[in-house]
Formats: C-alpha cells, structure tokens, sequence
C-alpha cells in the first residue's frame, strides 16, 4: 500500500502499533430497552475522550467501528451529522466523540468490527499489534471484536470504564467473559500506560 500523501490526509500516522478502537460509539441510542444504557454513556463517553486524547499524544491512530446502520451506501459523515442534530445522548455522544480529520472509520455490518470490514488490512497496513477496544456494547459488538482480534493473535485491552451496555449486569459478565476467555486486560484507561503499550 503506498504511504499517504500528508499534504491530503494531514498527519496520519503511517505506522501505529497500538490502536484504539470506538466501536459503535457514533449513535443515535434509538432502540428498544435503551434507558439504561442512556445513563451510562455519559461519563463512558468523557473517559473515551481523555483516553483519545491521551493516545493522540502519544501518535495512536483512533479508528472508529462503526454500524451502518443496514444501508450499505451509509457515509460515515452522514451518521455523525445526523446523530449531531438529534437531541438527547447520541447527540453527547457525537459531540464529545467527534471524529477529527486524523482519524480513521470502518462501517461494519453485524455485530464484529472485522466481519465483512477492511479492519484487519488497516490494521496489517499500520502494524498493529495491540488494540484498545471501547465503546457500545459491551456485551455485543464490542465483545465480538475482542473476541475476532483474540483470534487474529492481537494483544487486546478493553478498558472497563469505557465500555457500556444495555445494564451494569450485562456489562459486568461481558467484561469478565473478556478477561477470562480471551485474556485481554480490562483493567480503567487512567491506568493505562499509553506509552508503556508501544513497547509490548
């Protein structure tokens, strides 16, 4: 794959070993059985955030692995706007999770951000070796992923302060499923060491 022009593509990193993902994290909330889940995104949206903020410092690409919502001609830049324009939590959510010019997206189809996806090329393409995986839901689509990057021989975190779904409960078995099956490390994004994952 030929290196990116940075006169087009700003300052894209052409080579990031550590990832971050937001899965899903680009959402209206619009579903069935959503209270719950709406009173967590908040504070999981702001600890993304700071984490995003951290790894930029750091020159950690942020990709987002995104729903397209069914429609195989979605743009991605569409799904930001709309949920930017409709009031309430995914209007929180796009605002403090915007995606900047630097950042890279992926639309996914079903529930893993690697089934039917350039995921893994883009990974492969950057030389990734460990993934930071966030987002919606903890217990579906971001479960997924780890569970397809764990099998792709990645070195996976899945930070517990920034993942959600639909009820504590659910989140709490996911997160502990994560741990023990697929030995990712799920332990706060305060206590990760951006930089120390570089070296891993």
């Amino acid at each position: 794959m030929p290196t990116r022009n940075k006169d087009l593509h700003g300052n894209v990193p052409d080579k990031s070993s550590v990832a971050l993902l937001l899965v899903d994290v680009i959402n209206d909330l619009e579903f069935e059985g959503n209270d719950s889940i709406i009173r967590t995104t908040r504070p999981m949206a702001r600890k993304i955030a700071l984490l995003k903020a951290r790894a930029k410092r750091e020159g950690i690409v942020s990709i987002y692995v995104n729903d397209n919502f069914g429609r195989w001609k979605s743009d991605f830049r569409a799904q930001v706007n709309h949920c930017l324009a409709r009031e309430g939590s995914g209007q929180f959510l796009a605002q403090t999770l915007r995606p900047e010019k630097d950042d890279y997206f992926v639309l996914k189809p079903k529930h893993s951000g690697f089934f039917s996806t350039t995921l893994d090329t883009v990974l492969r393409y950057l030389e990734t070796h460990t993934l930071i995986i966030t987002g919606i839901a903890g217990d579906r689509c971001v479960l997924f992923t780890a569970n397809d990057a764990f099998l792709r021989d990645y070195r996976v975190f899945v930070p517990a302060d920034c993942v959600v779904s639909n009820t504590p409960a659910d989140n709490k078995n996911a997160l502990a499923l994560i741990e023990r099956v697929l030995g990712a490390d799920i332990r706060i994004s305060s206590k990760l060491n951006i930089s120390d994952l570089k070296t891993l």
